[in-house]
């Protein structure tokens, strides 16, 4: 396995997007505003009715675009027709693949994947991103609440590096309740299984004991979601670098 790239620049959550501005999450323009401003950036990956990987938050299409129904029971084809509400540009959801021609590693990309409905959207979208980084050159990182996806995705034939992402009540990322769930998750006693390099962490939970063991035994750690410069002096004290939105860090 590579060296972990250097969490060195403060990442986009989403892209540098500014809705106010015309440019929404997780579009083409949003991640050309971040690679213009030199940050790193976050992306996430959700998976289309026949199997292909698209670069857009939620399972539902209605926020965003402001037709109902899920991502699920579309073709890539017809979800990236869909244009984005608000966006200046008319950006539609576009595929992982253009994604990563536009990126072309210039610099790092932050991939989570999303928790998906069924054993076998979760084994799809697994194969789907790790065939997605086959050959992909630049500096990129793979995530998720999930632990049972880092499995698949390593399974799947991903050699690259793996997190978790964590917050106190980790299971709303729609995986498994429950009190021994939750402990599971928040301890992250999965580890033996995901072998995670880095963590990347709710800002307002950087103090929970797990959290702060791996990190003093060296493993890097995120903090999601920043939005301002004084949350992030709070979480630069326990964490290596931030995840931001709607404000502009400091680089370097």
């Amino acid at each position: 396995m590579e060296r972990l790239p250097d969490f060195d620049r403060p990442i986009a959550h989403r892209g540098l997007h500014d809705k106010s501005k015309g440019v929404i999450e997780n579009s083409a323009s949003a991640f050309a505003a971040a690679l213009a401003a030199g940050f790193a950036m976050e992306c996430d990956v959700q998976l289309t009715g026949d199997g292909k990987p698209m670069v857009f938050h939620d399972d539902s299409l209605e926020r965003l675009t402001g037709h109902k129904g899920m991502v699920s029971t579309l073709s890539a084809g017809q979800f990236g027709r869909i244009p984005l509400i608000d966006s200046a540009a008319g950006d539609c959801p576009q595929r992982f693949e253009a994604l990563l021609e536009q990126v072309a590693g210039r610099q790092l990309l932050v991939v989570e994947v999303k928790h998906q409905h069924s054993d076998l959207g979760q084994q799809e979208i697994a194969r789907a991103v790790a065939g997605a980084l086959a050959h992909y050159a630049g500096p990129v990182v793979v995530e998720s609440f999930d632990p049972r996806l880092l499995t698949l995705i390593r399974a799947a034939g991903y050699r690259g590096h793996l997190g978790i992402i964590l917050m106190r009540d980790s299971g709303r990322f729609g995986g498994p309740k429950g009190f021994l769930a939750e402990a599971y998750l928040r301890h992250m006693l999965h580890f033996p299984m995901t072998r995670f390099s880095f963590m990347s962490c709710m800002r307002t939970d950087l103090d929970l004991p797990m959290v702060r063991l791996l990190r003093a035994l060296g493993l890097p750690v995120t903090a999601w979601t920043v939005r301002s410069a004084e949350e992030a002096g709070q979480a630069l004290k326990r964490a290596d670098q931030i995840v931001f939105e709607g404000f502009g860090p400091k680089i370097g």
